[in-house]
């Protein structure tokens, strides 16, 4: 695979956000990306500033067709694709008594369901250069849980799962599999546009005012920071299978998991007995 400047990236929901600062950021490097946004007018000028260096395309990540023609357009453009990144996505907010299937459906459709597409698109090209490098924008919630954003992150644990298997499924293709782990930052990713409400019952109202509050109260990282320490993981010989972006996930990662830990060990006497005689 190409190393360090001039690489190939294929990005989703490029229009704001994390999707939008890599973009530019990696274009601003010398690499070439095919940028991708439900609204193709939101990136146009990303056209009119980087020029031959950018190919612009409207792409609803949950169309599996649309998907295809994209991922395949893109390669026949640049003749090649080094980097493909699943980064569009959004949050629901609502409590799990409150979100009604369509709300929940929407969701995996697009924080699962379109990621899927892409990887499965662009497998038999990199299968066929031979290379490759699958990112995909998970979030800490991939391994802790918060209350009213419950289906949120069980979007990305199973993003995550889906990850991990796909990394040994493709490595004897020579191709690599990363899952990006923000933490909280300064993005639109609390925009409207980023965010759906689920019908709301009253008995929450106050639980989910306190939380979202509790929210608005955290501190968050620099987007702006970023891109530096991606290019160095990208660049990397041997890139990680998880990339924590920000200071503050792996305190609270280590503590779900010693808590996880604890819990098992005390019953463990009690899970150990239904196992049974060995068969």
């Amino acid at each position: 695979m190409t190393q360090g400047n001039n690489k190939v990236w294929f990005i989703t929901g490029t229009s704001r956000g994390f999707g939008r600062i890599w973009t530019e950021a990696a274009l601003e490097r010398g690499d070439k990306v095919a940028a991708t946004a439900r609204n193709i007018d939101s990136i146009a000028d990303l056209k009119k500033k980087y020029g031959d260096n950018v190919l612009t395309l409207q792409l609803d990540v949950t169309n599996a067709d649309q998907v295809k023609q994209a991922v395949t357009q893109a390669h026949e453009h640049f003749g090649r694709l080094d980097i493909v990144l699943n980064n569009a996505g959004y949050s629901l907010i609502g409590t799990i008594e409150e979100a009604k299937a369509d709300d929940i459906r929407s969701l995996y459709e697009t924080n699962i369901l379109g990621p899927v597409a892409v990887i499965q698109a662009a497998l038999p090209l990199l299968r066929q250069q031979g290379y490759g490098h699958i990112l995909g924008t998970s979030s800490n919630l991939g391994h802790i849980t918060a209350p009213v954003i419950g289906y949120y992150c069980s979007s990305k644990w199973a993003f995550e799962a889906i990850h991990e298997s796909l990394a040994a499924e493709v490595q004897q293709f020579g191709i690599k599999v990363t899952i990006i782990e923000p933490g909280a930052y300064a993005t639109e990713f609390g925009s409207p546009e980023s965010l759906k409400f689920a019908p709301g019952l009253e008995v929450y109202t106050d639980f989910k005012n306190e939380f979202i509050g509790g929210l608005r109260n955290l501190k968050r990282g620099d987007p702006a920071a970023t891109p530096q320490a991606l290019f160095k993981m990208v660049d990397a010989e041997n890139p990680p299978l998880r990339f924590n972006l920000g200071s503050h996930n792996l305190p609270s990662t280590k503590a779900a998991y010693a808590e996880r830990i604890k819990i098992w060990e005390a019953w463990d006497a009690v899970s150990s007995s239904a196992q049974g005689e060995p068969m």
